[in-house]
């Protein structure tokens, strides 16, 4: 580790690609490393992968090559993680079936091969935060992230758990049955800007719009209070199962947590569930920092024991 103390950690999502060195004994993101570039997933192959390699190039040029040990990715699902090959077709389908560092290796200014390891995006957020963020210091750790979807993640001693019977399948929530049907229809972005309209009939950009409304906006105060508790009734049973000792929110969503964070603990208290509520404060430095430590090698080998479920 001291001949190479750093890694690249990678976060992909549907709109941008942001990359930062990582120091591998301390998580801590090495400054002036950060790149970002914008990439639309509807774009071809060839252009998403000269996209990824302009912002990995634009990281690497700040370093020592022989200082980086690998490059991690947080990257959406379906994909091969062990592989390295994505399975996505509802984007970034021109990737679908493509080997990822068999393509993008040609394309960087490394001078040598970086080995490359990937991980789901809300697993390597979760990982980031129970390392170095809001989780750190406890064992059992559950993240959610709210925002145009409903991402999740159980975290033991500091690895994701996506096969057990006190976790749900994959360690995923977004599809469970809630309500009228799936949970991520009631806890993300279209949930908000849907209800306002069909009550007031006005339509709004989103929930920062939502949050920025006068005080007086009865409706909009009455949606967080009802996201809340929706968010208990959702959550309470699989952090009693799990014994979650404390759960970390992150996502856009999250900055409205002071608006909703009282329903939201009354309810989990009323189904017997105590448990540490947090914002995240990384953001998504925490996707950088848990795709990067995926060159812990002692790390590596109990998530990579795993990745065929992720």
């Amino acid at each position: 580790m001291a001949q190479q103390p750093l890694s690249i950690g990678v976060d992909i999502g549907g709109t941008h690609i942001t990359c930062a060195a990582v120091n591998r004994s301390t998580g801590s993101v090495e400054p002036g490393t950060l790149s970002r570039e914008i990439c639309g997933h509807q774009a071809a192959a060839e252009e998403t992968i000269r996209c990824w390699a302009a912002a990995l190039n634009a990281t690497v040029s700040k370093l020592n090559a022989s200082e980086i040990a690998g490059i991690g990715f947080a990257i959406p699902g379906p994909f091969d993680y062990r592989n390295g090959i994505s399975r996505m077709q509802h984007k970034f389908a021109g990737l679908y079936g493509l080997h990822i560092p068999t393509a993008l290796q040609p394309l960087l200014t490394t001078g040598n091969q970086l080995p490359m390891r990937f991980l789901n995006d809300a697993a390597a957020f979760a990982v980031g935060e129970a390392w170095v963020g809001q989780g750190r210091g406890f064992r059992k750790v559950v993240v959610i992230t709210l925002g145009t979807g409903f991402g999740s993640a159980f975290v033991d001693d500091g690895v994701p758990v996506v096969a057990r019977e006190d976790v749900p399948p994959e360690g995923c929530l977004w599809h469970l049955p809630f309500k009228d049907g799936i949970a991520d229809a009631y806890f993300s972005t279209g949930w908000f800007v849907q209800a306002y309209e069909n009550r007031t009939g006005r339509k709004v950009e989103g929930v920062k719009t939502l949050m920025d409304q006068p005080t007086g906006d009865v409706v909009a105060q009455q949606l967080f209070s009802e996201f809340g508790h929706n968010l208990a009734s959702c959550l309470a049973p699989w952090l009693k199962s799990f014994g979650a000792e404390m759960l970390v929110i992150g996502g856009n969503i999250g900055h409205a947590l002071p608006l909703f964070e009282s329903q939201l603990r009354q309810g989990l208290h009323q189904e017997g569930v105590e448990v540490g509520i947090a914002l995240s404060r990384m953001y998504e430095t925490a996707a950088l920092v848990g795709s990067a430590r995926l060159f812990d090698d002692d790390f590596w080998k109990k998530v990579s024991a795993c990745l065929p479920n992720i």
